[in-house]
């Protein structure tokens, strides 16, 4: 099984190269980059997620696969809420704010329904998977 942060590597690569074009498991999806500042490390990390665009935001899902802990991702922009999004050929700072409420609920089933692997992280864990927007600041 290949080592999650490098296969982000790749994909990352592939994404900036190809003007966020990839191929293989994430190909036709709609994918983002998103640079958080790390909580505890203040060190820049970046993770290609999914995402979808709702009016001038961008709501993008902690999943973590289904697993019972949220991603790393997660912890670091609701510390740190500014963040930098790469789509395509575009890099933008925007600020991110976890939706709830029938906002998040609304969010999370639009994406399950076209993407179902999403009702099945969601039924996976007892968690609430958190729905994040990301709303356009500038450009970075």
């Amino acid at each position: 099984m290949q080592d999650p942060r490098e296969r982000n590597r790749r994909v990352i690569e592939e994404f900036r190269a190809n003007r966020g074009i990839v191929g293989g498991q994430q190909a036709g999806r709609p994918l983002l980059l998103l640079t958080t500042i790390g909580a505890k490390s203040h060190k820049p990390y970046t993770t290609p997620v999914m995402y979808l665009r709702d009016g001038d935001r961008l709501a993008i899902f902690a999943t973590h696969g289904g697993s019972p802990t949220h991603p790393d991702w997660y912890h670091n922009l609701v510390a740190n809420p500014m963040v930098t999004v790469e789509i395509g050929a575009e890099r933008y700072s925007a600020r991110a704010t976890v939706a709830s409420g029938t906002d998040r609920d609304a969010l999370y089933a639009r994406q399950a329904q076209l993407f179902p692997q999403f009702a099945d992280y969601q039924r996976k864990t007892s968690r609430i998977i958190p729905v994040v927007i990301l709303q356009r600041t500038e450009e970075a």
